[in-house]
């Protein structure tokens, strides 16, 4: 077991850190949920991984401070839509603070469910929520799948990388 960081020699500076992981690309998503009064909410994350295959966990990283903190820690479940380069609008618009997210009306229903996903997305991953977990000025969003919806027609993947979108190739 890893002592806590104020236990760890000194830590890289913050900028620093946010400079390295900029040179780490990394697919952008839109995750999304309904509260508990039945209102949608989501946000851009990069930070989405797998994490399990038996049982199958995915992970989301969700800033404390996020607008959307709350509903996504409690509502039980969530869908990952993993976005192409058609979706740029999209990713700018779900980052942005202060703003109705879903006010394009580019989101229907993951099937059989009241969740928001964009039908046209790569993947759509529908997870039931498995844990929350404590990570610094994060906590991890730990899914299990249950249920993805590739796309028929997959586009290219709408990357994170030196703080921009790019696809794969630019």
């Amino acid at each position: 077991m890893m002592p806590p960081a104020a236990k760890l020699a000194p830590l890289v500076d913050p900028q620093q850190f946010r400079d390295a992981m900029a040179l780490l690309a990394a697919p952008i998503t839109v995750v999304t949920t309904r509260d508990g009064e039945g209102e949608r909410w989501g946000f851009t994350a990069s930070a989405v991984s797998s994490v399990s295959l038996d049982p199958p966990l995915v992970l989301v990283g969700v800033a404390r401070t996020a607008s959307c903190h709350r509903a996504l820690t409690s509502a039980g479940e969530f869908v990952i839509n993993v976005l192409t380069d058609r979706h740029r609008e999209v990713a700018v618009r779900f980052a942005t603070h202060g703003i109705d997210r879903f006010a394009d009306r580019d989101f229907t229903q993951f099937p059989g469910t009241r969740l928001p996903c964009l039908p046209d997305a790569n993947l759509l991953v529908h997870c039931h929520t498995w844990q929350v977990v404590p990570a610094g000025d994060h906590d991890l969003l730990i899914g299990a799948v249950a249920e993805v919806h590739p796309t028929a027609a997959p586009g290219k993947p709408l990357l994170w990388y030196q703080r921009g979108f790019h696809t794969a190739g630019e």
